[in-house]
């Protein structure tokens, strides 16, 4: 019983952190899967103002860090994040019926489980980010200043990595044969 209680009331226990998940709907205009699917190219998200798309998971990070000076040195004893992930997808303007409606169901929620798997991989980036954060040390740093600059070099790497599995995954996803690809042509096609 003593075990349980302390175990309850255990800070790493009771410190895990959720993200919050959000989504933002655009709308869509037309009665068809062609014309869903046109009026997505027309006003889906755009991807460094470049490119339109049909779906994009966004986020914002934010950290409390407590950097603490030991022994001439600097530790970073905690690191809690707050994590923001949008999920930005389309929304018919108008109710869809019969077969357009269940295609457009069918694409839709398998555009909202891809946007989903974007938003594991982020958090996965932000446990990552946990893992090397915590604990880490630099001597010879009492104004930890250094262990700032040492942090975020290793940041800039496990951003990249999540960014790098980020394309590959859409690669595989969007191109040809491909999930997304399929439930395009799915919608578009009617089939």
């Amino acid at each position: 019983m003593l075990a349980a209680a302390v175990l309850s009331t255990s800070p790493a226990l009771g410190q895990e952190w959720k993200p919050v998940e959000q989504e933002q709907l655009y709308t869509v205009k037309g009665s068809t899967g062609p014309a869903l699917y046109a009026s997505i190219g027309e006003r889906g998200p755009q991807i460094g103002g470049l490119v339109r798309t049909i779906a994009v998971t966004n986020f914002r990070l934010t950290w409390r860090r407590d950097y603490q000076p030991r022994n001439g040195g600097c530790v970073l004893a905690s690191a809690r994040p707050k994590l923001i992930l949008t999920y930005t997808l389309p929304k018919p303007s108008a109710r869809l019926s019969g077969t357009v409606k269940a295609n457009w169901d069918t694409f839709i929620a398998g555009v909202r489980e891809h946007e989903k798997v974007h938003g594991q991989m982020i958090i996965d980036m932000v446990h990552e980010i946990e893992r090397i954060s915590v604990g880490l040390t630099v001597e010879n740093d009492p104004g930890c200043k250094k262990i700032r600059q040492e942090l975020t070099g290793k940041l800039a790497a496990i951003s990249q990595e999540q960014r790098r599995k980020s394309r590959e995954f859409d690669q595989v996803e969007l191109g040809n044969g491909g999930n997304i690809h399929q439930l395009i042509l799915r919608l578009v096609n009617g089939g």
